[in-house]
């Protein structure tokens, strides 16, 4: 009897399992659909739809991480250039450790020339001088020279008062902005890049200021960017539209000759397309000889074409044009003719049928023109760079100076992402005016 009351449990475990085994082996409730299989058909297609995302992410997987690779990545590591501050938390360690806790009311003292001769010493030996003398030199002129001076010399003091041996090095080391400029810049994240973007700065005593006038040189040509970018597509627009009409009204063989004609400028180097540009807008070029031969100019008075925002403008209209007719080529051509028609047989003359009926219905393609034009106008380079002169450089152009030449890659990031905020705020301001919705190719 006790063996039997032992396995009592036992049993009932094993029936317990069983029956569960049978409801899952049954046959779904009466009025429920199923499958060849038994399964209801609603938990089916939850698994069959399942299955289908995870295939369309896997399918599109390798294109997701080329983006973040290719686009995601350097726009996330230029955002991080332009508030990035690493050199002097990484060559002045000890030094902005003596500063931690400096009222910033006088020059300090013997522990901080200590520290300074200290961290000199150190970036000599490991030839780091030159960044970070570079480093400060951005915020004040004159600082580079005085970090590279200071670090050769450094190297031979053996034993202080360090005080007295630095302000003989050079006495601008008794200047309290230049510790001022320390103190402050001696943080891994600095907003001194994005200032600088905006054509401000911080004085000796800590303070936001404006640059000078004859130095504010950012704002001016973010504004000149945008302007000439704006100029550039009403152009495009004006020279495309009738383009466009006629690729998508001519019959085919004649339409297909002038999209030839088109493209031909498209598919040649950029370069190359700028460089024709130099030789026929030049004082002495195509032009100007043209309009001195018929009689229009005097040889005295020829115009200055190049090397100004007018060369800007011409070269870019003409290079950015195929990105206009393109879009509005590929929506006219989807009008049917008939329209235009039945507006005449209604009353309306042709200016008012093409205005009504016509003109609305091309909306949708000078939105999709205008978008690409004037966003690929605001980023260019070469062509300003080759036909702008002085008053014809863009935004790009002083970028590419920051990083090529100046090699300021933190205030070249900051350039670049206010660009590009710029840009989103105004593809914002687009969509709700206009409606993104509205913009097709084709």
């Amino acid at each position: 009897m006790h063996a039997g009351r032992q396995s009592r449990p036992a049993i009932f475990i094993i029936l317990l399992l069983r029956s569960i085994a049978m409801a899952q082996s049954s046959p779904a409730l009466p009025g429920t659909l199923t499958t060849a299989d038994g399964i209801p058909l609603k938990l089916s297609l939850q698994r069959a739809q399942r299955r289908n995302r995870r295939h369309a992410f896997f399918l599109v997987a390798p294109l997701l991480a080329f983006i973040a690779v290719t686009f995601l990545l350097p726009i996330g590591d230029m955002l991080l250039r332009s508030v990035q501050n690493p050199e002097l938390v990484s060559y002045m360690p000890r030094t902005l450790a003596v500063l931690k806790d400096w009222d910033g009311q006088e020059v300090p003292g013997e522990e901080a020339f200590a520290a300074l001769a200290q961290d000199l010493k150190i970036a000599f030996q490991d030839k780091n001088f030159g960044k970070l003398g570079t480093r400060l030199n951005y915020e004040k002129s004159g600082a580079a020279s005085l970090v590279r001076k200071s670090a050769r010399r450094a190297a031979r003091l053996e034993e202080g008062p360090y005080r007295e041996a630095l302000l003989k090095i050079d006495k601008d080391w008794g200047d309290i902005g230049i510790w001022r400029l320390i103190q402050r810049e001696g943080r891994p994240y600095t907003d001194s890049y994005l200032l600088a973007a905006v054509d401000f700065q911080y004085n000796d005593q800590n303070e936001v200021v404006a640059l000078p006038e004859n130095q504010r040189i950012h704002i001016l040509l973010f504004q000149r960017s945008f302007i000439l970018s704006l100029v550039i597509t009403l152009l495009t627009i004006l020279l495309a539209y009738p383009i466009s009409y006629l690729l998508a009204n001519l019959p085919a063989r004649k339409a297909n000759m002038l999209m030839i004609l088109v493209l031909l400028p498209f598919w040649t180097s950029l370069l190359v397309r700028t460089t024709a540009w130099i030789v026929m807008l030049q004082t002495q070029g195509v032009l100007n000889d043209l309009l001195v031969w018929i009689g229009v100019l005097d040889d005295e008075n020829r115009l200055q074409m190049i090397f100004n925002q007018t060369g800007t403008i011409i070269a870019m209209t003409h290079i950015l044009l195929p990105f206009m007719v393109l879009p509005l080529y590929s929506v006219m051509k989807t009008i049917p003719p008939n329209y235009l028609r039945a507006a005449r047989s209604l009353g309306a003359n042709p200016f008012t049928a093409f205005w009504k009926v016509y003109l609305p219905q091309t909306v949708p393609g000078v939105s999709a023109g205008s978008v690409l034009v004037f966003i690929l106008a605001i980023g260019y380079f070469i062509t300003p760079a080759l036909v702008g002169g002085r008053t014809g450089q863009l935004i790009s152009n002083r970028i590419a100076f920051h990083m090529q030449e100046s090699l300021n890659w933190g205030l070249a990031a900051a350039l670049g992402g206010i660009l590009l905020v710029a840009t989103l705020l105004l593809y914002i301001l687009y969509n709700r005016l206009v409606g993104v919705d509205k913009v097709k190719l084709g």
